[in-house]
């Protein structure tokens, strides 16, 4: 049961490689300021690109003699998990790269796999079950996907994402906020349309803190790019040539 007056741990995860200097982030940003308007809320916001860690050798130790634990401990990913474990909410905050997560976040992603059930030769579910089962299964902890591109609008191009974590999570049980055209919108620094495109994100925020989801309708509002089309294509074509011109 989902309890708004609750006090929440959010624990934020940055998968961009650009740090504090995320587009995706001011997204994420507002829709934290939209929560923290209707729950009293602690955030910790984590940035993996400043994470030391190694990636996953695919020994598969934490499915069969350890049980769910990795066998590298020498890195920051079990203090991490541990936060994980702990939260109330976790935001995974992060830009479309090449149709996928960055890097950095899929190393991180796939030293979380002790957190997986064991495969056991199972086919993959009908309904909206998790591929192999979450390990340490918590009915009341939220997972939110935030992630933003340079798409005109994100249907297709998030394909992949979307099947990785239906796999992960299972299908409806995460809530998935993909945002296009955002980086042309904070580069053309144009504080009060970007103030007000963000305000829908602090709304959504609000909704998700007294609720525990966003409903289809208010997603599909989220996903809307704040650009036209045609205008979206004049400012990539100044922005391309700016570019080749080394401006």
């Amino acid at each position: 049961m989902w309890d708004k007056d609750k006090k929440k741990k959010v624990l934020v995860i940055n998968g961009s490689p650009k740090l504090n200097r995320s587009t995706t982030m001011s997204i994420t940003n507002a829709f934290i300021e939209g929560l923290k308007e209707v729950s009293d809320c602690d955030i910790e916001i984590i940035n993996v690109q400043s994470l030391n860690f190694k990636p996953c050798t695919g020994c598969l130790s934490c499915w069969g003699r350890t049980e769910g634990e990795c066998v590298i401990k020498n890195d920051d990913i079990s203090i991490v998990k541990e936060k994980i474990l702990n939260a109330d909410i976790i935001i995974e905050s992060f830009p479309l790269f090449f149709f996928g997560m960055p890097g950095i976040l899929k190393l991180f992603t796939d030293r979380l796999l002790s957190m997986m059930n064991t495969y056991r030769g199972h086919k993959p579910p009908e309904g909206n079950e998790s591929f192999h089962g979450l390990r340490y299964f918590d009915n009341d902890k939220r997972f939110v996907v935030i992630s933003s591109c340079a798409y005109t609008e994100v249907d297709r191009v998030y394909d992949s994402v979307k099947a990785q974590f239906d796999f992960i999570c299972g299908k409806g049980c995460y809530t998935g906020i993909y945002v296009p055209q955002i980086k042309t919108l904070v580069d053309i620094k144009n504080e009060n349309k970007l103030n007000r495109f963000l305000k829908k994100y602090i709304d959504a925020g609000k909704a998700f803190a007294i609720n525990g989801f966003l409903d289809e309708d208010t997603l599909k509002q989220l996903s809307k790019p704040p650009f036209s089309e045609g205008a979206y294509k004049i400012f990539l074509d100044q922005f391309w040539q700016e570019e080749k011109n080394g401006k």
